[in-house]
């Protein structure tokens, strides 16, 4: 096989038992379709019979035409019994998939402990259930559960398991770090020795829980290893699984072995992202490769090295992940950063203009009480093109109000009334809201949308409230950060004061200005460029 690498997901599987995760079959069908398009060659749908979600997904995904392989799994047949009478088994070749994984124990202190059964048994048990899945013209895929555990313990009967399911016609025999608790070495020693003695391709399954999955998986291609079984963002049970979206890059643009197009590792980023907003898991902005931090540079020394050459402290082209470079600015941050963020956005900036040190200087004064815009692009390049005269109001606030009553028995209801002013047009409007800054943000919405229909096609995605002086109690200022998006693209906004409405309405204003300061770049034909908020110089 060279150094071509099959790339075996099982985040509809195997990532579903990670805690806090949850899918439904809508979720399932909508990430397998996304998975496809980013070109693995294995998607592990489930067991098609072990609950009510899986069933529909198998259902649905029947008459989808799609290039992987879409892969059922499975246990071997029961102890004591007919493989050609195993529920689980006839169900798998009942749904009709190209493909199947089997879980095996090749652990000999699982047979005896979990399956409370003979050595012998599980042979046969292993033995029946391929030879079962090969006759139905099903690919068979061996998942030997607690493998190196097992070969620690006891390898020669580990690799009679391993045969076992060889001479059944199994198509993959698949090495599982089960428990998490293997080191690279080890992983590269036993799978160099099994990739000796098998004839049968070989794959890895490995776990985090000591944070090695990645290099064990590595390690194991090294060794001989052609398939990687892995999840999406390292969803898993306990600490997780292999990480394909650290897995794939590593591969591919360190190793040189190839997994899937160089189109498709582009869009490794954009797929990252959209399963965890389907998982509603919050992604690390620290994760390698497609993390929102990955390539993100805050100290000035280091943003100074990068204008000049981007290799200087990025590892690869962000562009190569389907990333991006960003450029952080805070109160630590040098002039070389502010330039960076300035040029980036069009605007005439350089070392020697009296501008950028009043602008860093207004950066460090609104630090210092409590703003962060490391986490906030969108309204840090507000505060960059106010600066430079590019932006004006959308609207001006006149007044609003907030009412919030609980009766006895009843939810907590809130109203807000807002009265603005728009191109010299008073509006006064009011709304409600199931909290108070729900009602803010749909008062003001329909005060604007007359004026920028625009409005109607952004949301708020998440909204963060953070106290930053604690020793002040309910009197202390707060940080308020919101999330918008338009479904292709997301911002973040940023407000602060003692009060939380006065700082989620900052936020809140930001957000729908940034929004509208967007369309304006992309749809200029659409509406007058005055009308959206930006002035031509």
């Amino acid at each position: 096989m060279g150094n071509t690498i099959s790339i075996f997901d099982t985040t509809l599987r195997d990532g579903t038992q990670g805690e806090g995760i949850s899918l439904s079959a809508e979720d399932k069908v909508k990430i397998a379709q996304k998975l496809d398009l980013l070109g693995v060659h294995y998607i592990e749908g489930g067991n098609p019979g072990s609950n009510s979600k899986d069933i529909e997904f198998f259902q649905r995904v029947k008459g989808m035409k799609l290039n992987a392989k879409l892969t059922a799994f499975g246990s071997t047949r029961r102890k004591n019994s007919i493989a050609d009478q195993d529920s689980s088994l006839l169900r798998i070749v009942e749904s009709g998939v190209p493909a199947a994984t089997l879980v095996g124990k090749s652990w000999d202190f699982h047979v005896h402990t979990a399956l409370q059964t003979t050595l012998e048994e599980n042979l046969s048990m292993i033995y029946d259930s391929f030879a079962f899945l090969k006759r139905k013209g099903v690919e068979a895929i061996f998942d030997a559960e607690h493998f190196f555990d097992g070969y620690k313990h006891n390898p020669e009967y580990a690799l009679a398991v391993l045969r076992k399911a060889q001479d059944a016609g199994a198509d993959w025999i698949v090495l599982c770090d089960t428990n998490g608790g293997t080191l690279p070495t080890e992983i590269h020693t036993i799978v160099s020795r099994i990739s000796s003695e098998l004839s049968s391709p070989i794959g890895i399954h490995t776990h985090n829980d000591c944070e090695l999955a990645v290099a064990n998986t590595l390690a194991a291609v090294q060794a001989g290893a052609r398939q990687i079984q892995g999840t999406i963002n390292g969803y898993g049970e306990r600490c997780g699984n292999a990480n394909l979206c650290s897995i794939i890059p590593n591969l591919q643009l360190k190793m040189d072995y190839r997994c899937i197009s160089d189109d498709q590792l582009h869009s490794l980023t954009k797929t990252a992202r959209y399963i965890s907003e389907i998982a509603n898991v919050h992604m690390p902005v620290a994760q390698p490769y497609v993390g929102n931090a990955a390539f993100a540079h805050k100290g000035g020394i280091h943003v100074s090295a990068i204008m000049k050459d981007s290799k200087t402290y990025e590892h690869i082209q962000p562009e190569l992940v389907g990333n991006k470079q960003r450029v952080l600015v805070s109160e630590l941050a040098g002039q070389s950063n502010i330039i960076s963020k300035a040029q980036e956005l069009g605007l005439d900036i350089n070392s020697n203009n009296e501008k950028t040190k009043q602008i860093m200087e207004r950066i460090k004064d609104l630090e210092h009480q409590g703003y962060q815009f490391e986490g906030a692009d969108a309204s840090l390049e507000l505060l960059l093109r106010d600066a430079f005269g590019e932006m004006k109001e959308i609207f001006k606030l006149e007044s609003l109000k907030m009412l919030v009553e609980k009766t006895n028995g009843h939810g907590m209801n809130a109203e807000a009334i807002v009265k603005v002013n728009v191109d010299g047009q008073p509006v006064y409007m009011a709304a409600e809201g199931n909290g108070p800054v729900n009602a803010l943000n749909n008062a003001l919405r329909k005060a604007l949308e007359q004026y920028y229909p625009t409005i109607n096609d952004f949301h708020l995605s998440d909204y963060k409230v953070r106290v930053i002086d604690e020793k002040d109690a309910t009197a202390a200022k707060v940080r308020v950060l919101m999330e918008s998006t338009d479904f292709k693209n997301t911002w973040n906004t940023v407000g602060v004061s003692n009060n939380v409405i006065e700082a989620s309405w900052e936020a809140l204003v930001d957000s729908i200005r940034y929004a509208l300061l967007t369309k304006s770049k992309i749809d200029s034909h659409d509406e007058p460029r005055e009308q959206l908020g930006l002035v031509n110089h």
